[in-house]
């Protein structure tokens, strides 16, 4: 798979319901573009974002009616659901003790962020939800991106049975299904689609 100007994927990349069912990705390929996505930022390095890849065939039939029959489910080489981690605070320590070995960071700092976000998560009780979808949103637009680099096409689906999806398959409470991502070739090319004025989308400094 080869990386192309980032502009053009920019430019090329387009919601593809309509994939090639013939066409197939290694878990490997699979693994190489989720590599790529965590990659993306995450409030306080704590990477709140787990992926349940939906590869063999019968779990994508399995998963097509609690994506309410999109046909790019069964059709495309793979679907990623995205999940946000509701408890991603349990990492801080992992992350920075990392980063103190690594010799990034003094234990002193750690301790520090560590008391930092333990203390937010226990006084804000909309944080581990907000930050949850925040930060897998983060990395599922980095996911389409770099499929589109790599020559594959995606679609994001917000239309799925949450709750359906969470017993199907055995999702642990931690985790908050935020969208499912479709990966694949092309049958079909996507329709284009207008787009406001960047004018019309940009404030200066206040309303």
């Amino acid at each position: 798979m080869s990386t192309r100007d980032f502009t053009d994927v920019i430019n090329e990349r387009h919601s593809v319901r309509k994939y090639d069912p013939s066409a197939e990705l290694a878990a490997e390929e699979i693994t190489e573009l989720l590599e790529d996505a965590a990659k993306a930022p995450s409030s306080w390095n704590l990477q709140h974002w787990k992926f349940l890849v939906f590869h063999d065939q019968q779990a994508k039939e399995q998963l097509l009616p609690i994506a309410y029959n999109q046909e790019q489910v069964v059709q495309a080489s793979a679907v990623v659901a995205i999940l946000g981690d509701l408890e991603a605070d349990q990492n801080a320590d992992r992350v920075y003790q990392d980063a103190v070995d690594g010799g990034f960071m003094t234990e002193e700092i750690k301790t520090a962020l560590v008391s930092q976000i333990k203390d937010a998560y226990a006084t804000r009780p909309e944080m581990a939800r907000d930050e949850a979808i925040r930060n897998a949103s983060l990395a599922s637009m980095q996911l389409m991106l770099t499929a589109k680099a790599k020559g594959l096409d995606t679609c994001a689906m917000g239309g799925f049975n949450a709750d359906e999806l969470v017993k199907a398959f055995g999702i642990p409470e931690r985790y908050l299904p935020v969208m499912l991502i479709s990966v694949g070739k092309a049958a079909k090319t996507a329709h284009q689609t207008a787009r406001f004025p960047i004018q019309e989308a940009i404030v200066w400094n206040k309303f």
